[in-house]
């Protein structure tokens, strides 16, 4: 899943530590986040979008799968 999370903490001037600290995660967890190795939960992902202000669809975006049709 790819997702804005860098995007909207960097305009938000935020470390990752900071934003790790706000929902009580580790900077790790957040890195993992914005590199894509790791997908948060559901209740992390509505953490993050509520920390920011946003819809969560605004926030995380499915990756499109090649179903091998039209």
């Amino acid at each position: 899943m790819r997702n804005a999370v860098r995007e909207r903490r960097l305009a938000a001037g935020l470390s990752q530590a900071a934003l790790g600290g706000a929902l009580s995660v580790s900077r790790q967890t957040i890195n993992a986040i914005e590199t894509g190795r790791y997908d948060p939960s559901l209740p992390l992902a509505f953490a993050i979008a509520g920390h920011f202000g946003v819809r969560i669809e605004e926030l995380f975006f499915p990756n499109q799968i090649d179903r091998g049709g039209t």
